[in-house]
């Protein structure tokens, strides 16, 4: 009987310890899933693919980008240009045309040369207009006649912009903390001093917000060089010729250009030539007969002496 009951206690003793080793393990991984949830919304490590997760982007977006620049396509800074030429009928009314395409674009003429010579007329016009209108003022301007060639070049200076501004702020600082120090002066040394270095502070505040503002008209508006020429008018770019005939037209062309060189100089020295040879001349020929005169006199001979008369023995 006592058998059994210290049997039956002993397995009481032993399911007690197992419960409370289950319960004992079952609190430690409630707090050790805990401790990974927190860590995981602490750390918020990357997914893969170097993606990182939304939950951790929308928990701390200032800390992942702050200060960054916006480096989309239409938050560049871009410079446009573009150089074209078109052929026309008529250079004048075409040259018109263009600049009212460029003031309805919102821009303006920056440039305006003309050679005029009926059908060999050319007009070179240098347009200014905004940046978001470029490409559609220059399909306009294709459309006034027959396009011979357009070329269209794109300058990227968003790292030069966002370095100036940079650079600015830190000179503008610079400058102030000179001029706070200014202030505080007692001594005439330390005036001179500080006036010379606040100025040349200033000095390179001035040429960095100088060129921040030629960085931002260049972008702000596009350049458009526009050659409107007239149907006679040589093509500005001519295809290269090679042969014996090309050769001796070329040297053709050389050889008369040379000797309208030589016949101009020829013709601007001819006046001075008359003007001093003629009197140089005539100098030559007075002394020539000078020199020759008193050879032609024939000299005076002296008599022959007069023998003495002898005297008697």
């Amino acid at each position: 009987m006592d058998g059994r009951v210290g049997r039956r206690r002993g397995a009481l003793l032993a399911a007690t310890a197992l419960a409370a080793a289950l319960a004992l393990t079952g609190c430690g991984a409630g707090d050790s899933g805990a401790q990974d949830t927190a860590g995981s919304a602490v750390e918020a490590p990357p997914a893969k693919g170097g993606e990182v997760p939304r939950d951790a982007a929308a928990g701390a977006p200032e800390a992942a980008g702050a200060g960054a620049p916006d480096l989309r396509v239409d938050q560049r800074a871009i410079i446009y240009t573009g150089t074209m030429r078109v052929q026309v009928d008529d250079v004048d009314s075409a040259a018109r045309e263009a600049t009212a395409v460029a003031t309805r674009a919102g821009g303006f003429v920056g440039g305006d040369q003309r050679r005029s010579a009926d059908a060999d007329a050319v007009a070179e016009l240098v347009l200014r207009v905004p940046a978001a209108k470029f490409t559609g003022v220059v399909e306009e301007i294709a459309k006034l006649g027959r396009q011979q060639n357009r070329e269209i070049n794109t300058q990227d200076v968003t790292e030069e912009t966002v370095d100036l501004d940079a650079r600015i702020t830190s000179q503008r600082a610079r400058v102030d903390s000179a001029r706070r120090l200014l202030a505080r002066a007692t001594s005439i040394t330390d005036l001179v001093s500080l006036e010379n270095e606040l100025g040349r502070r200033e000095a390179d505040l001035a040429s960095l917000e100088a060129k921040k503002r030629r960085l931002a008209d260049l972008t702000a508006l596009s350049t458009i060089t526009v050659a409107l020429a007239g149907p006679a008018a040589k093509a500005t770019e001519e295809k290269d010729e090679t042969g014996f005939l090309v050769g001796l037209r070329g040297g053709w062309k050389a050889f008369v250009v040379s000797m309208t060189v030589l016949l101009t100089v020829l013709g601007a020295l001819l006046p001075w030539l008359v003007a001093l040879g003629v009197p140089l001349a005539v100098l030559l020929v007075v002394l020539r007969r000078r020199r020759r005169s008193p050879a032609l006199v024939a000299p005076v001979s002296a008599p022959p002496p007069v023998p003495a008369a002898r005297s008697g023995p």
